[in-house]
């Protein structure tokens, strides 16, 4: 068992993780540590752009209100205040570090999304936002002497001495040794959960093992029955949901029916850029009401030369599928994108246990409510790495030693139990915790979870085991928080309960060993 020591240890290499560990290290060393490849991430498949109030007609009060309405009452006023006034001093940063946003005859092109009132987001090489933008953050972490990066190796467990975290317990794929790392803050920034659906935009890792470490290190979670789920995914049966980017829809494209009629002007005055929860449910209706898996979208009565170089990765990929997006009606259904809740943080990604700060997706920091703004996720990245990467440095916490920590081991024959229970339950949760949600749903997927929890909860350290326990916990946290939800919100859509509730206007919050409980929104 290696043991290693540094200022800070962040989990996770997305945007949020690289924007810590920028800051973080010029207070200290920093290690980055990610289960896969430097550059596997949500944040670097990310297609769509970042919002960014930086327009003479636009303001960070007009980008607070559309990210307010879009929250559905569940918004904390003061972390939306910080995002988008923080977020227009990072992006202006990024442009003097060099970041090369899309221009045209020297301006910023600003698109245009679901949920805004003004063309407010920034891109990059089109349709490629996210790896652009991480690709930029990460050569600038290569080039920090006091960043040191360790590529598959999977966090295992926080430590924790006095109520107080001091590190994290992580196994090396490539050595098959345990590391012991031992720091005076640990950032976790290891991305969503949308994987543990059948259809996802996500990458194979996002499967929410960060919920489950703060989990039982007796960390508040927040608001984990809203997940969202992206409007326009492709559907071709066999195929993965590639993910068809809301500035499609921004750009003018078009959702018809099975009967090729446009079916969002009747359900939002915004139609086709209502916000995603809308328009998700919306799609997800007329799929159950017809005899087809998808509706369609068309961008026929577009420029095609436009389309071409503004969406030229998306072009391209759905080119090697036989499909032409300028001419096809291109087949999409919904697909789980977003995790809205999270780990509960303040403002600077401060958990309520000493040592352990959060950022990115994985963290609730208010600033999402019930239903994420489209371009707002890279955003709060940058905002909240960077306060949870300076404030984390800073920390000064006792000193401990680590001793009498039980290995983790790799038995490879659990991994075929291990994809067999994550299969088993990316469908129930698919059939059940999907865009609707009923009592009778929540509860069947309850049941199997509770024969799970009950076969796998022991203390055994063997690597798949645990992967199976997290699983487990996470979908536990989701099913606990929608089912106490009596009411429809958001990304949140009960069938028993389909209006919004004045008394849920509140956050969800579980505890290890508590019931959940509600608090109130911050004005």
């Amino acid at each position: 068992m290696q043991i290693l020591e540094f200022g800070t240890v962040i989990v996770g290499s997305g945007l949020a993780g690289l924007t810590a560990a920028f800051h973080s290290s010029k207070h200290g060393s920093v290690a980055i540590v990610t289960k896969s490849q430097l550059d596997t991430s949500n944040s670097y498949y990310a297609q769509g752009g970042i919002a960014a109030a930086i327009s003479e007609d636009d303001s960070p009060e007009q980008h607070l209100h559309d990210t307010l309405v879009a929250g559905r009452g569940l918004c904390d006023y003061d972390a939306v205040e910080v995002l988008v006034t923080e977020g227009r001093d990072r992006v202006l940063e990024l442009i003097e570090m060099g970041m090369p946003f899309d221009k045209k005859n020297g301006k910023f092109i600003l698109g245009l999304e679901g949920g805004h009132s003004k063309r407010r987001i920034l891109h990059a090489g089109g349709d490629v936002t996210g790896k652009e933008l991480t690709s930029f953050m990460l050569n600038k972490v290569k080039e920090i002497q006091a960043i040191k990066s360790f590529e598959y190796v999977a966090a295992l467990k926080l430590l924790q001495k006095n109520g107080c975290i001091v590190g994290v317990q992580c196994y090396d794929f490539a050595t098959g040794k345990n590391i012991i790392f031992k720091a005076k803050a640990v950032i976790l920034a290891t991305g969503g959960l949308s994987r543990l659906y059948i259809r996802s935009t996500n990458p194979y890792t996002a499967t929410g093992e960060g919920i489950a470490m703060a989990y039982e290190a007796g960390a508040k979670i927040a608001d984990m029955e809203f997940i969202q789920f992206h409007p326009s995914a492709l559907y071709i049966p066999g195929q993965e949901a590639y993910l068809i980017s809301e500035a499609v829809r921004g750009e003018g494209a078009w959702l018809l029916d099975e009967n090729g009629r446009r079916f969002m002007k009747e359900a939002h005055p915004l139609a086709e850029l209502a916000p995603r929860d809308v328009v998700a449910y919306n799609i997800f209706k007329k799929i159950q009401t017809s005899e087809a898996n998808n509706i369609y979208l068309s961008l026929k009565h577009l420029d095609s030369d436009k389309i071409k170089k503004r969406f030229h990765h998306i072009y391209e990929q759905l080119k090697t599928l036989g499909l032409d997006l300028t001419s096809d009606l291109i087949p999409v259904s919904p697909a789980a994108h977003y995790m809205v809740g999270g780990i509960r943080t303040n403002l600077n990604g401060e958990t309520n246990i000493s040592g352990l700060f959060i950022c990115g997706e994985v963290a609730s920091t208010g600033v999402m409510g019930a239903n994420r703004l489209a371009s707002n996720s890279l955003l709060e990245c940058l905002v909240f790495g960077k306060r949870a990467g300076d404030k984390a440095a800073k920390t000064e916490t006792p000193e401990y030693s680590l001793k009498n920590i039980d290995p983790v081991y790799v038995n490879s024959s659990n991994e075929t139990k291990f994809l067999e229970i994550h299969s088993e339950l990316a469908i129930i949760m698919s059939e059940n915790m999907g865009i609707i949600r009923s009592e009778e749903g929540i509860k069947k997927v309850l049941r199997r979870l509770n024969e799970l929890d009950m076969e796998y909860g022991g203390s055994q350290n063997e690597h798949n085991n645990i992967r199976i326990r997290n699983t487990v916990t996470v979908c536990k946290l989701i099913a606990m928080a929608a089912l106490a939800r009596e009411e429809s919100r958001g990304s949140h859509i009960r069938d028993d309960y389909q209006q919004e509730s004045i008394y849920f206007k509140a956050h969800s919050i579980q505890q290890k060993n508590q019931k959940i409980k509600f608090e109130p929104v911050k004005k």
